[in-house]
């Protein structure tokens, strides 16, 4: 039985880290009561229709008897909703579980996951949400504080402390000392993004991986000389991509990791705003270098996607920013227009002048559910079947494989699709698709793509693996400490991060394109100290502290 603590005590911040190691969750209590989001008591033994008697870690959920279960789907047009899937079949045959979608189309679905969601009329549960994502709608109370039930969810919570998310999950947290948001785990973080270059080229010129970006810039140039007619770097994403992984190794966030621009100096022991920074202003020099010496498409902040590959597969360009899945992309944009001997790779994101770093963290694209689930009779059952779907080794492989013996088969300790399947081309020819024509490997209910890292890497390519792995002896940067801000102050903080957003992207561009000079940084920092910088800086480290207080309040307790 895990203690239950106050009602007080669980409206506190609470460190997950330290309610690990002594056991004790911040949740409700099994079989008993929690509390609900209006404050109520949620009587658990009342709205237990199907669940199952002391579920837990290893168990497979079979509900005890049949049970329907609603949820937002986000239909992707590559693989199209179909009642017929065996994902679905299988699940009401083997676990009681019928599931009810509500159709959402992909090229509508942020927007209809917002009407959803801040009407009221959520169903029991909604994929694809990443953390941050919830955060508008906790004070309207249509979510479930979802860190009030980790207690009846063994597969999450076990994995929790086995992987060390401790500090992952203490950054979900809100003001009230929740959280709102299941998010998809990994077992060690996953390196997707780099640049890829032209190996052929590479090879030529008798370049290895460049260990840091001023060695980039260096084989640029030997690009540039040997190949004139060649813009060597046309890079896609408007830069952001590329961005948001150069900048851990400049000591600071950009791209697509700037999010409000608070960046934590563990030194300092506060929050800075990145955008601001000396740090900051070294990455835009570098790119600026990059595009002043013709090294870089001056385009490169400006093309479309389609654009940047073009260049890049009909030998304009050498570089361009990647992931895994887009190397096949870039490959067969190359067999349609460019030169069947060009041959390209993905290169281990180089080292800069703070290290040889990488932004930490292990979570996912996850769900929340509805807080309207919390009166159905089926809510514990739900709580089970979601902890085993999306967290138990059993269904997380169900979800990416499919059914041993139907859709896969084991040669060892590999696993081998079926012969008339194919999925990632693994398979080339096969007459089917494992999500098109089956509803397994869906984003949908595969979040974290197998979450545990044997089966993330399951169905990469070697040369995958091999550019993961070569990623792994960078440093992770811890992920940054909590600091929820309360419904006032994240009104009162929207406006102001809004408006200093717009300014550093819109000056990002201007300096790296050298549209504006990078002398006149001063008067840039000024305008957004102008737009209310200070004071945004200070509401965050309020927040900061605030929780800081909690937590080390919470753990005096506890060692009490």
């Amino acid at each position: 039985m895990i203690t239950t603590p106050s009602a007080g005590q669980r409206r506190r911040l609470c460190s997950v880290t330290a309610a690990l190691a002594t056991g004790t969750l911040v949740l409700s209590a099994c079989g008993g009561t929690a509390e609900g989001d209006d404050g109520a008591e949620v009587d658990l033994d009342e709205v237990g229709v199907g669940a199952m008697e002391d579920y837990g870690v290893g168990d497979t959920f079979v509900a005890s008897e049949p049970v329907d279960f609603s949820l937002l789907y986000r239909d992707h047009p590559n693989y199209p909703l179909r009642a017929d899937w065996r994902f679905f079949t299988y699940l009401e045959e083997e676990h009681n579980v019928t599931l009810n979608p509500e159709n959402a189309p992909l090229s509508d679905w942020e927007e209809r996951r917002s009407l959803v969601i801040g009407a009221g009329d959520a169903p029991d549960f909604i994929p694809i949400v990443y953390p941050g994502d919830e955060t508008p709608f906790i004070a309207g109370g249509a979510l479930l504080p979802v860190s009030d039930y980790l207690d009846q969810m063994p597969h999450l919570t076990e994995k929790i402390e086995a992987w060390d998310l401790e500090e992952d999950f203490n950054a979900l947290y809100q003001e009230d000392g929740r959280f709102y948001i299941l998010p998809g785990i990994h077992e060690q973080p996953q390196h997707q993004y780099s640049l890829a270059v032209r190996g052929d080229i590479w090879d030529e010129l008798g370049y290895e991986d460049p260990e840091t970006w001023e060695e980039f810039a260096e084989q640029l140039r030997g690009v540039q000389e040997a190949y004139p007619e060649m813009v060597p770097y046309s890079d896609r994403w408007e830069l952001q991509a590329t961005l948001n992984l150069a900048s851990p190794n400049f000591g600071t966030s950009a791209g697509w990791g700037f999010g409000d621009g608070m960046y934590f100096d563990d030194d300092a022991d506060e929050f800075i705003y990145a955008g601001v920074t000396d740090e900051y202003r070294e990455l835009l020099e570098y790119f600026h270098g990059l595009v002043d010496e013709g090294l870089m498409d001056s385009e490169s902040m400006v093309q479309d996607d389609d654009q940047a590959i073009q260049k890049f597969a009909s030998g304009q360009s050498a570089v361009i920013g990647a992931n895994d899945q887009e190397l096949l992309t870039y490959r067969t944009s190359i067999e349609e227009v460019g030169d069947e001997d060009m041959d390209i790779r993905m290169i281990r994101v180089p080292a800069g002048p703070s290290g040889d770093s990488v932004a930490g963290g292990q979570l996912e694209s996850g769900l929340v559910i509805s807080s309207s689930a919390a009166e159905q009779d089926h809510f514990v059952a739900l709580l089970q079947f979601i902890d085993w779907l999306y967290y138990s080794d059993e269904g997380l492989e169900l979800a990416k494989w499919g059914v041993e013996g139907e859709t896969f088969e084991r040669d060892g300790e590999e696993r081998v699709l079926a012969d008339d399947i194919d999925i990632n081309g693994l398979n080339p020819g096969a007459g089917e698709e494992l999500n098109v024509d089956h509803g397994f490997h869906n984003g949908v209910f595969m979040p974290a793509h197998g979450s545990t890292t044997d089966l993330v890497q399951s169905m990469l390519r070697d040369e995958v693996v091999d550019f993961r792995e070569s990623m792994e002896d960078k440093e992770i940067l811890p992920v940054p400490p909590a600091r929820p801000l309360d419904e006032l102050e994240r009104e009162q903080a929207s406006l102001t991060e809004n408006a200093l957003s717009d300014s550093v992207d819109t000056a990002t561009a201007q300096f790296i394109l050298g549209q504006r000079d990078l002398d006149d940084w001063d008067a840039y920092v000024a305008e957004l100290e102008a737009q209310g910088l200070g004071d945004f800086v200070e509401l965050q480290n309020e927040a900061y502290q605030r929780a800081q207080e909690a937590i080390d309040g919470i753990e005096e307790e506890i060692d009490e």
